[in-house]
């Protein structure tokens, strides 16, 4: 091949990888009460050396996940004989009734989507930096959503732009004290008119939290991941463009103390 040939598909390869890596998202990084932490960066952490310690689990990349099925939902990590994403060796602290901040990457315009959150408790006999939950275990509960709005804004594009890339979530006030994961996610519907389409952006915060009360979320409310989501969900399989009503927010009722 001529070497301007070469140099112009060089170039055209590394436009394209940019493209790609500018394409999706990430939680950069998470404001826990006053405490901002760096979440897990994958284009820099795995190159630096001592390797950053994070409280976010690893993420691959910028990417999806899109089979519902693999325990990769959980957290976004690419696994191997279907163990979960690796802990990470931090924990961060807030307290019952604060709000986390969670700031994303630049998120693109046609990424219109829910904005998902969900926690889990640990086990009191276990460490979060050890533990993760089987792929049958019910131990998920959601408390926090934002869907599509009377006047067609998304939880993501649209409100998350107006929010500067933050989605701030409330750890319910009375929520028994322990450690937990926090799952936040964004469901990017540009493809979701037939499975596998959904783009699912998983990412795990491990948290201590602090104060509260006794309240934890009966059996209805906890699902487990994968299992929450199934090919056929509402919400899962969503023609953006021509279904012009409500969306059907996946997974199960958000829970609120006292519920």
């Amino acid at each position: 091949m001529p070497r301007k040939t070469l140099a112009s598909a060089s170039l055209l390869l590394i436009s394209s990888l940019v493209a790609q890596v500018s394409a999706h998202g990430y939680v950069e990084h998470v404001t826990l009460g006053d405490t901002k932490h760096t979440g897990y960066l994958p284009y820099v952490d795995p190159y630096m050396s001592p390797t950053p310690q994070r409280i976010i689990r690893k993420v691959p990349w910028n990417g999806p996940v899109q089979n519902v099925s693999l325990i990769d939902i959980q957290c976004n990590g690419y696994t191997a004989g279907g163990i979960p994403t690796e802990p990470a060796p931090l924990v961060g602290t807030i307290a019952a009734g604060q709000e986390a901040k969670l700031k994303w990457t630049s998120w693109p315009d046609n990424h219109k989507g829910p904005v998902i959150t969900y926690m889990a408790r640990v086990p009191d006999d276990q460490d979060i930096r050890k533990w993760s939950p089987g792929r049958d275990d019910a131990v998920w509960f959601k408390i926090h959503e934002v869907g599509k709005t009377a006047d067609n804004k998304w939880g993501a594009v649209e409100l998350l732009t107006e929010a500067k890339g933050v989605s701030t979530v409330k750890i319910p006030s009375t929520l028994k004290a322990g450690q937990y994961l926090i799952r936040h996610e964004i469901l990017a519907l540009h493809f979701a008119f037939a499975y596998p389409g959904v783009q699912i952006y998983p990412s795990c915060i491990q948290v201590k939290v602090t104060g509260g009360g006794d309240d934890f979320p009966s059996s209805e409310y906890l699902v487990s991941f994968p299992g929450a989501y199934k090919h056929d969900t509402p919400g899962i399989v969503y023609d953006l463009y021509s279904e012009t009503g409500g969306y059907s927010i996946p997974g199960p009722a958000v829970w609120t103390p006292g519920a």
